[in-house]
């Protein structure tokens, strides 16, 4: 974990409300780090209905193909965490470690292993020795917690220089649910999925398959719309948990996603995706700005999110934001080199509300003393306009600072 928390960290947190039918524990298990917090458990009252999306890496963790398996079944008991190994690319002893996980996580819990859901997060390529910690799993679940949503947020972090955590409520029929989000992820961020890991629980009585489809959807706009450095972590994991608790309560069981009772969850869960995504964007490894990408007038909205990730993504973008250079040359560069449909000379470029290029040249009213006084601020909008369709989209990013290549370059050191 860097020393330095981010600038761009929170300035206050939320206090987390509990959700009901879900407990939380941590440890020390000394997997890589020392004097901290490495395994993290969530526990479910039985019922508990499950939801997942995962890396499209095609080099994926043990603990991703463990999640995947046991998914279709709908239903989870506990959750174990690990940071500091990422348990992927390990071969056989990755599988023989999440067979020895999940059995004692099942005992523990005294459930089926189909209801035992793993991730991993830390270093490609180590062995994982899960018997160093699996015979913790009983004590963790003995004494889980309902309030330790900060510690669990604590304990997934590798390179965060913060915890990541939000809350959210939201009407369901008559009754008030709960929804709660934690993530990590600071490096090997893309969107191809989601971020490296994000849970996320909540007491409403809402059937898998239904949160399987908001989940699905609500990635789109938010965890696949964040890119740190372009690169596609192999463990890449983002679950979503459903107690049914607030049934007691009076909310209704949800079993359609077509069921308008469910409009003001599904735009909680989503203020609560977005959130926690860009809390990863703002602790970017060696990150000093927020950047969002909005690019319209292209062809398709396909074609304009890759047009804005092909900006979002370019080491000279982001370096030249870095050094707060309104440099929107290498703007029509990453538009250039996208490959989508672009017209020069229709190209029009804003940074925040300061038009720098117009019809394919320098906007005749440009101010480079205005522009660059605009670029010393934290969070930075690039907007691009094509001229040429209605597709639009919006991905968001940060800076690519020299503390971005030392955390990388002395990672397993």
């Amino acid at each position: 974990m860097s020393a330095a928390v981010s600038p761009l960290a929170p300035k206050r947190y939320p206090e987390m409300p509990v959700v009901g039918g879900a407990r939380i524990a941590t440890a020390e298990a000394g997997i890589k780090y020392k004097g901290r917090k490495d395994l993290m458990v969530m526990v479910f009252d039985e019922g508990t209905e499950v939801a997942g999306v995962f890396t499209r890496s095609r080099c994926p963790s043990a603990p991703v193909e463990f999640c995947r398996r046991n998914l279709p079944g709908g239903r989870a008991r506990i959750l174990v965490v690990n940071s500091g190994n990422a348990n992927a690319f390990t071969g056989r002893k990755g599988r023989d470690a999440t067979a020895i996980t999940a059995e004692a996580a099942a005992k523990a819990v005294g459930a089926g292993e189909g209801e035992v859901f793993l991730a991993s997060t830390g270093v490609i390529g180590e062995p994982l020795a899960a018997g160093s910690f699996a015979h913790l799993l009983g004590d963790l679940v003995e004494r889980a917690a309902p309030d330790s949503w900060e510690e669990a947020a604590h304990a997934i972090m590798t390179t965060d220089t913060y915890p990541k955590f939000v809350t959210a409520t939201a009407r369901l029929g008559g009754a008030e649910v709960v929804i709660n989000g934690i993530a990590k992820g600071a490096g090997m961020i893309a969107p191809d999925m989601a971020t490296m890991l994000s849970f996320v629980a909540t007491d409403a009585p809402i059937a898998a398959p239904v949160l399987q489809e908001l989940l699905s959807r609500g990635t789109a706009k938010t965890f696949n719309a964040v890119t740190v450095d372009s690169d596609t972590s192999t463990s890449d994991t983002l679950m979503l948990f459903a107690t049914a608790k607030a049934a007691a309560r009076g909310a209704p069981w949800i079993t359609d996603a077509k069921d308008p009772a469910l409009a003001p969850f599904r735009r909680a869960l989503g203020q609560v995706l977005k959130k926690l995504a860009l809390q990863v964007v703002r602790d970017g490894e060696g990150a000093r700005k927020q950047v969002e990408v909005t690019v319209t007038g292209a062809k398709s909205a396909r074609s304009a999110k890759r047009i804005a990730l092909s900006i979002a993504n370019s080491p000279l973008v982001k370096t030249a934001i870095a050094g707060e250079d309104a440099n929107w040359g290498r703007v029509v560069m990453a538009v250039g080199k996208a490959g989508e449909p672009a017209e020069r000379d229709l190209l029009a470029i804003w940074f925040g509300d300061i038009r720098v290029a117009h019809e394919g040249e320098r906007d005749p009213d440009y101010s480079e003393e205005q522009a660059s006084a605009y670029m010393k601020r934290d969070e930075i909008a690039i907007r691009v306009d094509l001229g040429i369709g209605r597709g639009k989209a919006t991905v968001w990013t940060c800076d690519l600072t020299k503390e971005y290549v030392a955390i990388n370059g002395d990672y397993r050191s």
